[in-house]
């Protein structure tokens, strides 16, 4: 991409009234538009990022079996009324709207409900399981706080999986292979090292779950880490009998702040009981299917990685969820530049080119604050022998090569 055609464009300010670091500086560097408190709106190079994690999570979640689906947002509220939780006392979180043709109608905020509702149209028999599907949905909650940018929104990319299985045995295999899936995706979006399986509360899913939480200051979360196992407990659940379950003790543990990038939960028979989803097993008789629910927030993580891994100039990408994997810039080269952007395009690289009429400051700043991983800088001193200077945002790390080594790398 030509940057100088790129709509969007850097600003030295975020709104008055955005706290969130994350939010700001992907406001200022043109990834997102905020719209309203809780509500953003994702630029070119935002839903570049978007993309990139949710390919991540797509690949991993196909490895496993699931299968892609998309269903409405728009939610009946007899469904959610035979599972108790369209009542605001049980789950606060509803955007609810008034039909003109009468009646009310919500505004998805998860779908264990009518996924479960659904699956009653293609299970009936031992041989239609295990089924696992998934999608990636703007999902809506009407959440009371909405100061950590894209980290809590009350609109936001949701990736939720839903395993339905014969047995608890087959459920806690999927369940299983999930957690390492899961981790895979942390890993892969530059997360690993920072990101651990923690023992939490269910809330208005389960009596328990597990979170995957992400180890930052920016975190709402107060979680309780014993690095040497990779296990975390979260706080409203560290009561004796889950350290005796986990093998800990509290003397053990250090207190540290987390975001939460995930959560699986454990659901059973109950949800299919209340919503008459049931198979027949091999001597014909009927029982209630296993079901399992698995969220990752897609803007979310992407808001934590920024969180992390900004520094005083702006944003740092990862490479694999970054929105180019070379910032070119022109310093007075036109005709090298030119020659580099279409080698790179011709080789299918990803590649946004600085080709704008501007300061050789004002190139570097922004390039800084857009933070794509290789800062690759052609300039009148590297004209004679024909040279490039790369330098990596993460590290700061420099290097002159060649423009033929640069190319064929």
């Amino acid at each position: 991409m030509l940057q100088n055609q790129l709509f969007t464009k850097t600003r030295k300010e975020a709104p008055k009234d955005e706290v969130a670091k994350n939010a700001q500086l992907l406001i200022r560097a043109g990834f997102i538009h905020k719209e309203m408190a809780g509500a953003y709106s994702f630029l070119p190079l935002g839903l570049m990022v978007i993309e990139k994690i949710k390919q991540i999570v797509r690949e991993e979640m196909n490895k496993i079996g699931g299968q892609e689906i998309i269903m409405t947002s728009l939610q009946r509220k007899e469904l959610w009324e035979k599972t108790d939780r369209w009542d605001d006392e049980k789950v606060d979180v509803w955007f609810k709207s008034a039909l003109k043709s009468g009646g009310e109608v919500g505004f998805g905020w998860s779908h264990e409900e009518p996924i479960t509702e659904m699956m009653n149209s293609f299970i009936s028999s031992y041989r239609d399981l295990p089924v696992y599907v998934y999608q990636f949905q703007t999902k809506m909650r009407n959440e009371l706080r909405a100061k950590s940018g894209i980290m809590r929104g009350r609109e936001f990319v949701m990736k939720d999986m839903y395993s339905y299985t014969t047995s608890e045995e087959a459920h806690k295999k999927f369940y299983d292979l999930t957690k390492g899936a899961y981790m895979r995706v942390f890993e892969r979006a530059g997360l690993g090292d920072r990101t651990f399986l923690t023992f939490a509360s269910g809330g208005a899913f389960t009596k328990f779950s597990h979170e995957f939480q992400t180890l930052t200051d920016a975190g709402e979360d107060v979680i309780y880490l014993h690095r040497g196992k990779k296990i975390a407990i979260n706080k409203e659940v560290l009561l004796p009998e889950v350290l005796e379950e986990l093998g800990v003790k509290e003397a053990e543990l250090e207190e540290v702040k987390a975001a939460e990038v995930g959560n699986i939960f454990s659901f059973g028979g109950s949800k299919s009981e209340q919503l008459g989803l049931r198979f027949n097993d091999e001597k014909g008789e009927a029982h209630p299917v296993i079901l399992g629910s698995y969220g990752i927030g897609i803007t979310r993580l992407m808001g934590t990685v920024v969180e992390i891994f900004a520094d005083d100039k702006g944003i740092v990408w990862p490479e694999s969820i970054a929105p180019f994997k070379y910032h070119l810039i022109d310093l007075n080269s036109k005709e090298r530049a030119n020659k580099i952007y279409k080698a790179l395009a011709d080789k299918g690289i990803e590649v946004l080119f600085d080709d704008r009429d501007t300061r050789a400051g004002e190139k570097f700043a922004d390039a800084d604050l857009i933070g794509i991983p290789y800062q690759v800088i052609v300039s009148e001193r590297g004209e004679a022998e024909k040279t490039v200077e790369v330098k990596n945002r993460m590290t700061g790390e420099t290097k002159i090569i060649s423009e033929e080594e640069f190319v064929s790398s």
